[in-house]
């Protein structure tokens, strides 16, 4: 019996005409790994792939099988933390080695000094993914829910937003000194450029006095990662220390706030299990968990254990 022929696998960099095959597989890879009727309408009318393209090119990877384009991956850089995904290979591949050919220049892209963790999220139910990722030293942790709220509007949400600030320039330093007293180096900094640059929600700030206390790099409505309707919070945090419970209860009232204000009648946050504090807040405020999945490290550490964080690694 003859065996099946292997791939000729490519990898280069994503182009922006790659960009429609790259969110089309994207959507149908997802859905078919959840075992969806209609694959395709697991994202909505929500966008990640041509979102971080745009945040920065020279981040994102297409992998070809015998000249076809195949998939793509994209790394996100927070500083001195390093994210990869999403990485997502057409389901008719799978299985024949392209992810694995794709993850290794990927990782490459989150070598050297200044990048002192890595991570991925992946599917809590799949132990070929953990298996694959393992064999390339990222090990896995607690779970992460992605979970959402009805946003309402309780009161003591006060707070600022970015875009209304003439010296947005200081309130991006503060920004870095708070997420910096979480992980050395930790740094959302191009993030909050792209929000503001390509137009995808608001990034919010809470203060004590002149001091920054929180922080939410928010997305907003369709076309961006939140999708029609919703508030995504993709990092939220409050500065550490002995009022940083309430100093995080304060940033989940303005995330709502804010919501209401422009028409999103849901929030979606994501947040680790491991950060009990963090994790009880949310449920004690209502929110509810839409699915489960685990992150994946490589050194085999939570980098903020136990903070008032909430992160989406997906």
């Amino acid at each position: 019996m003859s065996r099946e022929r292997e791939p000729n696998v490519r990898v280069r960099r994503l182009e922006e005409g790659d960009l429609n095959e790259a969110d089309r597989i994207m959507r149908m890879a997802v859905g078919t790994e959840l075992g969806l009727a209609q694959p395709m309408a697991y994202f909505g009318d929500s966008d990640s792939v041509r979102t971080r393209f745009q945040t920065d090119p020279r981040t994102a990877l297409a992998v070809e099988v015998d000249g076809r384009f195949a998939g793509s991956s994209f790394v996100t850089r927070r500083g001195s933390l390093g994210l990869v995904g999403p990485l997502t290979v057409d389901a008719n591949l799978w299985d024949r080695g392209v992810a694995r050919a794709l993850l290794g220049p990927t990782l490459d892209l989150l070598q050297g000094p200044g990048i002192t963790h890595r991570g991925l999220f992946a599917g809590a139910h799949s132990p070929k993914h953990l298996a694959l990722y393992q064999s390339c030293g990222l090990w896995p942790r607690f779970l992460t829910t992605i979970m959402e709220k009805a946003a309402t509007d309780a009161g003591g949400g006060a707070y600022e937003t970015l875009s209304s600030l003439a010296d947005a320039d200081e309130a991006v330093e503060a920004a870095r000194e708070l997420t910096g007293a979480l992980y050395r180096g930790l740094d959302l900094g191009r993030e909050i450029e792209a929000v503001r640059r390509q137009g995808l929600g608001e990034t919010l700030l809470v203060y004590d006095g002149d001091r920054l206390a929180a922080l939410a790099v928010c997305h907003r409505g369709g076309g961006t990662e939140a999708g029609g309707g919703r508030l995504h919070i993709k990092f939220g945090a409050a500065r550490p220390g002995t009022a940083a419970a309430q100093r995080f209860s304060r940033l989940l009232a303005a995330c709502e706030s804010h919501a209401l204000a422009h028409g999103c009648p849901t929030v979606v946050a994501a947040v680790s299990t491991g950060r009990r504090g963090a994790y009880r807040q949310l449920l004690e405020r209502g929110y509810t968990i839409r699915s489960v999945g685990v992150t994946l490290h490589a050194p085999d550490l939570d980098p903020y254990p136990d903070a008032f964080v909430m992160d989406d690694w997906r």
